[in-house]
């Protein structure tokens, strides 16, 4: 049991990359986890982390190692899960990986009832717009907007199956600058635009009658996407310029009039965000619960 605790340990510090954020994560001294993957070192006979001042990084050996144990361990902390939970009542941990959109917009109306139910389960949501390798990351499951994952994941539909993206600016804003009428005439308007970390900025899509249409407006202001998406709503509520988002994130400012919607007739139609799970390993009883839950949800 103590191998087996020295090995959570160096894949906690592994994932982490860090003795600090590791012990932060779970609750153990930085100090324990040190000595943790020290005696394992000392048994396997090679070196598993580099450790600098500034980072803490898996040597060639320890990513190896990493590749074989984090899903064997995973396996063994789910079989844990299930034999520690009381009876029909579900206990332990469930850890999750979602975008911050799947966290303001879909998760508010799942996470209360779920907890209400199953108190001995303790959920921790993580946000990241990037797609993760939950296995590594040591998340339970993700929730993204693309059904197609690995082959060896299950996806199970969550929240609303179809959503729009709504384009809104201001009432200051369209009394100033009139109000466009087709996807073309936002070439000559101030635009707030969104990007996620790493990647290129978006076009705007539009739909009507079977037509797309692909628009790149200009703006001055670009926000990171998720992390920002509210700074750049208050900017177009101050009548910085339009912004293009999801209808339900700009609903509450639509009943408002802070906002008013535009052009209607164009928004895109997408589907719902899907809840992801490894299908070739152990369920552990924490997630099989959410995920009963979620299935006998109205949509």
């Amino acid at each position: 049991m103590r191998e087996l605790a020295d090995v959570e340990a160096f894949l906690l510090v592994a994932r982490a990359k860090g003795f600090r954020e590791a012990s932060r994560v779970s609750g153990t001294s930085p100090s324990s986890l040190s000595d943790a993957v020290k005696r394992l070192e000392a048994d396997l006979g090679v070196r598993l982390l580099n450790r600098t001042t500034r980072s803490v990084l898996p040597t060639e050996a320890g990513r190896a190692l990493m590749e074989r144990l984090g899903p064997a361990f995973s396996e063994i902390t789910s079989a844990l899960d299930q034999a520690t939970s009381h009876g029909d009542r579900p206990a332990g941990s469930l850890k999750l990986n979602v975008p911050a959109s799947a966290a303001r917009l879909v998760l508010p109306r799942i996470v209360p009832a779920f907890l209400a139910t199953y108190p001995d389960i303790r959920l921790e949501i993580v946000t990241e717009e990037s797609f993760v390798d939950i296995i590594e990351g040591g998340y339970d499951a993700g929730i993204r907007y693309d059904e197609r994952l690995e082959q060896d994941m299950i996806a199970v539909p969550i929240g609303p199956r179809v959503q729009r993206y709504a384009l809104a600016a201001s009432p200051s804003y369209l009394a100033a600058r009139g109000t466009p009428q087709t996807p073309h005439d936002l070439l000559s308007h101030d635009c707030i635009r969104g990007r996620f970390s790493g990647r290129a900025i978006p076009a705007w899509e539009f739909e009507r009658d079977g037509k797309e249409l692909i628009i790149e407006p200009s703006g001055n202001l670009i926000v990171q996407s998720g992390g920002a998406t509210d700074l750049g709503v208050e900017a177009a509520k101050a009548g910085l310029g339009i912004i293009y988002l999801f209808e339900d994130w700009l609903r509450p400012h639509f009943e408002d009039k802070t906002l008013l919607p535009i052009m209607e007739d164009w928004w895109l139609s997408f589907s719902g965000p899907f809840l992801y799970y490894p299908g070739r390993r152990l369920v552990p009883s924490p997630l099989r619960a959410f995920i009963d839950f979620v299935k006998a949800m109205p949509r």
